[in-house]
């Protein structure tokens, strides 16, 4: 009876910790949906203004419903690598507890058809296939967090400049193919809701601008999505679940080229419900110009607009071995590879998307966990270990972009360039896996911080010296605070004893550091080169006049003032036309020296068409000088140049002549020329 009485007391005093562990369970996660049975987990997001490390400026009007969202698809495969992700304190802690406190509602999660080779190796980024959103999805909805699938179907990346069809679609015909898309969405769909996802939006296709699943015809395009769309909206019916279709575009500058797309989508009667855009600053224009496209698509296509990809650099620095995408030449002027620019390029894109009101749905944050596996430092007798192991789990656990094995699918990029994150210096976690302010910026955008006032970053200090010219370094910089509404010039002292070393009869560059009245430590770029002749060479002054343009009346160009679209500050010569593109534009010198010379210039643009011309050139007395040159793209710049050039009789013209195709467009910028002898 002792013994019996004992296990009674023992299975009663574990039920009762079973119990109570099942309660705090329970109680972490949050209230219970007496409808549907389901756990809600209840965040504590401010109500009000609160102090903070980051400044957040409050978004007025802006709804609870607003999507604050994370592209989290290489989650799994961090977390088998090894990766720990901590909260604020510093604890170990789920990584979707730490969004949902930080005020994520929503995850964006890729899914590709078949991401491995015939052995089973995965290609890479995050395997992510419909298993592995599945187990996103289910792990989001613990934390009442809602997940947006993102179908790229593709085995791979998709992109503007890659759209390639599975592998298991490449010998069907068109319409095999629409029947396939319609089966693998509606499977699909249906394994990750099955699993406890709460799938609240269905993107079909990603970035879809040139193509999809190997089509590039529009029209073939358009039939393709009415299929995905129609799979969709056959789960919602028979799910009895609310769910927005979405469809994605990017190059947010190219508003005319969007438009052309969305009436395509419209003339097939196309069944979606929002225009998902991808959104970069480094590479798609101005945030007034993301405005102007989103108030087209909602007045002219009645469509729910969002930002579906954005981020930005918190630091230049590059934790896992593998090259950044994004680099210092990439930053926007407006913002620094800082937490709280970062912060401020948040909540700036979703203020933007916030204006358009009840069209306006809100914005993802792309990738902000892919941080490093193991953090790799150039300085350290480890290194090459370190980026050893790393290279070893992207290929085992498809950490990295890309695997080795991707280049049995994409020999071109994946097959060469195959590596590890190109994204940890723009993750919203340190790359020790620590939580940065600017992750809980999702939960400020209503209410907004307080913050100490302080810098966020100093403006670039370059100083152009001319051979043989006095030394003069500029005595204020100017300083941008982290509130944005103090940004002015402060006063700087600059290292006398460096520069008092210099020699401005030597070509040579320098870095030059010094310290602003608040303490502030500040560098600056000092160049000392040959005179540069060209008049208002940047386009930055008043004198245009210095600029022979020759075109006809059907070959427009301007001086065209767009930061997005200048090397350097905030103009440039820009050409684009409707029809074929013809212009010359130059500067005409009489009163050189005769001698040696030297020239060049920055160019950018597209559409050019097959048979473009392009090149610079430079005439003295009877000879002529050119070189060709190609544009490749938005902001890909190039820099033709010619070298040895001979000035006779004092005189010299040089400048750009472009011939190219219908709709073909682009900009140049700081034009170079000087005596070399």
């Amino acid at each position: 009876m002792r013994r019996k009485g004992i296990r009674l007391l023992f299975v009663a005093i574990l039920f009762f910790m079973m119990s109570c562990g099942k309660k705090i369970e329970n109680q972490d996660i949050g209230n219970q949906d007496t409808e549907t049975n389901k756990v809600i987990y209840q965040p504590e997001l401010p109500t009000t203004s609160v102090d903070a490390e980051i400044y957040v400026e409050k978004i007025e009007g802006i709804s609870d419903e607003f999507i604050r969202g994370v592209d989290i698809s290489s989650i799994i495969s961090l977390e088998k690598s090894g990766v720990i992700f901590y909260d604020e304190a510093g604890n170990p802690q789920d990584i979707f507890k730490t969004l949902r406190d930080s005020g994520v509602n929503y995850v964006r999660v890729r899914v590709w058809n078949d991401p491995y080779d015939q052995e089973g190796n995965g290609y890479g980024g995050g395997n992510s296939d419909t298993k592995i959103a599945a187990e996103i999805g289910k792990r989001a909805a613990k934390y009442g967090i809602k997940l947006l699938v993102n179908y790229h179907y593709s085995d791979f990346w998709a992109d503007p400049a890659k759209q390639k069809a599975p592998k298991a679609w490449e010998k069907l015909t068109f319409e095999e193919k629409e029947q396939e898309i319609y089966r693998f969405t509606k499977e699909s769909l249906s394994e990750i809701i099955n699993a406890g996802s709460e799938v609240a939006m269905v993107q079909i296709g990603n970035e879809t601008n040139n193509g999809m699943a190997g089509e590039t015809k529009k029209s073939s395009i358009a039939k393709l999505m009415s299929k995905a769309s129609l799979a969709v909206r056959e789960i919602q019916a028979e799910r009895e679940l609310e769910i927005k279709i979405a469809v994605h575009l990017t190059n947010a500058e190219d508003i005319d080229g969007i438009d052309t797309y969305m009436a395509t989508l419209k003339k097939f009667k196309v069944d979606y419900d929002v225009m998902g855009i991808s959104y970069y600053p480094y590479w798609h224009g101005t945030l007034d110009n993301l405005s102007n496209l989103m108030d087209r698509i909602i007045e002219k296509y009645q469509k729910e607009v969002m930002v579906a990809e954005t981020s930005y650099a918190y630091t230049l620095e590059d934790g896992d071995g593998h090259p950044n995408s994004v680099n210092e030449k990439d930053l926007n002027s407006n913002y620094a590879a800082s937490v709280q620019s970062q912060s401020n390029v948040i909540r700036d894109v979703c203020a933007t998307v916030a204006s358009k009101g009840e069209y306006g749905l809100g914005v993802f944050y792309w990738e902000p966990a892919w941080i490093p596996v193991q953090v790799y430092d150039y300085d350290l007798d480890t290194a090459e270990e370190v980026l050893s192991s790393n290279k070893n789990k992207w290929e085992v656990f498809g950490t990295g972009w890309a695997s080795s094995y991707a280049g049995s699918y994409d020999s071109e990029d994946a097959g060469q360039y195959y590596g590890g994150s190109s994204w940890d210096n723009q993750a919203l976690f340190d790359f020790h896996g620590n939580p940065l302010p600017s992750l809980s910026v999702f939960k400020y955008l209503k209410y907004g911080t307080n913050s100490d006032l302080k810098a966020d970053f100093i403006k670039d200090v370059n100083v152009d010296i001319n051979l043989d010219a006095p030394l003069t370094m500029p005595e204020t910089v100017y300083v941008v605070y982290n509130n944005r509404s103090k940004s002015t010039e402060v006063p700087v002292t600059w290292n006398q004893a460096l520069l008092s070393t210099i020699d401005t009869s030597i070509i040579s560059d320098y870095v030059i550091d010094g310290v602003t009245e608040d303490g502030d430590e500040v560098f600056a770029q000092l160049h000392i080169a040959h005179v540069n002749f060209i008049q208002n060479a940047d386009f930055e002054g008043d004198d245009f006049l210095a600029y022979k343009i020759i075109y006809d009346e059907t070959n427009p160009a301007d001086f065209l003032k767009k930061e997005a679209d200048a090397y350097s500050g905030s103009t440039s010569l820009h050409y684009w036309n409707l029809g074929e593109v013809y212009f010359q534009a130059e500067q005409n010198f009489d009163d050189l020296n005769d001698g040696t010379y030297y020239f060049s210039m920055y160019g950018q643009g597209g559409n050019q068409g097959a048979e473009a011309t392009f090149y610079i050139y430079a005439t003295s007395g009877d000879v002529t000088y050119t070189t060709e040159f190609t544009v490749n793209g938005y902001a890909e710049w190039v820099m033709p140049e010619i070298k040895d050039i001979k000035v006779v009789d004092h005189k010299l013209t040089v400048g750009v002549y472009v011939k190219a195709g219908e709709g073909a467009w682009g900009t140049f910028d700081d034009w170079y020329l000087c005596k070399t002898d």
